[in-house]
């Protein structure tokens, strides 16, 4: 059992501070790795910690399982958090994210769906991304990749 599951069960659907981590991927076309997520918003590959991890732990770990992709070295581009971050899923559970983001500045793999979290993976041109995003990744896209020359 993960750790989310175990506290929800102690605290059923009462607002928590969850910590999490996404990892923006980039191919060399500067394009972005975005999963088309199961509730059919498009996102950054990423989740919420397991107890005892760290964020940059989670952000691999994360990585890997939806996606199939190995991050070498990791760059941080931010810790993203407050009250704009609430968020009530399908089943009741209420919560405020926490989210340290990263950007996978050298990575190895093949994308490929790799969990039930994703329904299909694509790369996107950060002018053209998709309407139905999660609009906290969307913010740190705009932040901190729209603003790069490269």
């Amino acid at each position: 059992m993960g750790y989310i599951q175990w506290l929800r069960e102690r605290v059923g659907h009462a607002p928590l501070n969850l910590n999490g981590s996404v990892t923006v991927v980039r191919d060399p076309s500067g394009a972005v790795l975005l999963q088309h997520r199961s509730d059919g918003r498009w996102g950054l590959p990423g989740g919420l910690m397991e107890l005892g991890e760290s964020c940059e732990e989670t952000a691999r770990r994360e990585l890997w399982e939806e996606t199939g992709v190995e991050a070498d070295e990791l760059r941080l581009l931010g810790v993203y958090s407050g009250q704009q971050y609430f968020c009530r899923v399908k089943n009741g559970d209420e919560f405020y994210c926490v989210t340290t983001a990263y950007e996978a500045v050298r990575w190895h793999g093949e994308p490929c769906v790799h969990d039930r979290e994703s329904t299909e993976l694509g790369w996107y041109p950060v002018e053209a991304l998709p309407e139905n995003m999660v609009k906290s990744h969307l913010q740190i896209l705009r932040e901190n990749i729209g603003s790069e020359n490269r």
